[in-house]
């Protein structure tokens, strides 16, 4: 799987979790400098609190576009650390 943004790979793996329809990448085939810490956190019930990115491509900045859990519940320790992406990015 690839998850592409803005005309960048940002993401690449065969080995991919899926979970609600969303592909999770392990965090080590993210492309680091195409990522930045955001401050926005949310709760989900069963997976626990998911922390996100701003993904960075070409000068320009997709907010929030990237979400992992970096401490999941027991249900979803198998997506813990990994990273989803949603706002655009493109994953195929």
């Amino acid at each position: 799987m690839k998850a592409t943004w803005n005309g960048a790979t940002i993401a690449e793996s065969n080995e991919t979790v899926v979970v609600d329809g969303n592909h999770y990448f392990p965090a080590d085939s993210i492309k680091k400098e195409h990522f930045s810490q955001s401050e926005t956190h949310t709760v989900c019930g069963w997976k626990g609190t998911a922390s996100y990115y701003d993904v960075n491509v070409n000068g320009d900045t997709n907010k929030d576009a990237a979400w992992y859990y970096p401490q999941a519940k027991d249900d979803a320790k198998n997506i813990e650390g990994y990273v989803a992406f949603w706002k655009g990015v493109e994953v195929s």
